[in-house]
């Protein structure tokens, strides 16, 4: 049995690694480099991700990538920002909002999102592997943080508004509002 192959989506390759890189993206390595790597290293966890499509491999960090979010503190609640965004043309902007003025610590683990290729290509994304990777967590702790609410809703709204057809789960997105109301992303 051959081992199963990952790859890298166009969608997660600009968010990953823009052409522009930012401080708040994967840093030291290039995109081919972060793939390999994935397809040469087995992970420390492969956790079931929020649908039978989903995976997320857990492995140390191995770069200097800082973590995806900062608590929110009366210290440096000044410091939000918030914003109208889209992802890609084709989806509509949704209300986000991000720290600016704040650096995070190093992340200790790097968790790449799976999604099957059977579901890429339902989200009319076809790839040549097993697995795709549509995202990536930068944590301190090796689990999951909670998709934001936003991004449920819009995989609740289905595959021609840029989600996933996953219906809205109740409590997942209460848990996610009360992880999201006190912790935000950074730019």
């Amino acid at each position: 049995m051959s081992p199963m192959r990952i790859i890298l989506t166009e969608f997660a390759r600009a968010r990953l690694f823009p052409k522009e890189p930012r401080p708040n993206t994967i840093r030291d390595i290039p995109a081919a480099d972060f793939e390999r790597y994935l397809n040469e290293h087995a992970p420390l966890h492969d956790l079931s991700g929020y649908a039978p499509f989903c995976r997320l491999h857990v492995h140390r960090n191995w770069t200097s990538t800082r973590c995806l979010t900062v608590p929110i503190t009366q210290a440096n609640r000044h410091l939000l920002r918030s914003g109208y965004e889209a992802r890609q043309r084709s989806e509509l902007p949704v209300l986000v909002r991000w720290f600016e003025g704040v650096e995070p610590p190093v992340a200790n683990y790097l968790i790449p999102i799976l999604y099957s290729r059977e579901q890429l290509l339902a989200e009319d994304t076809p790839i040549d592997g097993d697995w795709g990777i549509v995202g990536c967590l930068y944590t301190s702790e090796p689990a999951e943080i909670p998709m934001a609410p936003i991004t449920m809703m819009r995989n609740a709204l289905g595959v021609q508004e840029g989600g996933s057809g996953v219906p809205l789960d109740n409590a997942a997105y209460r848990r996610s509002v009360d992880f999201w109301s006190s912790h935000a992303n950074w730019r």
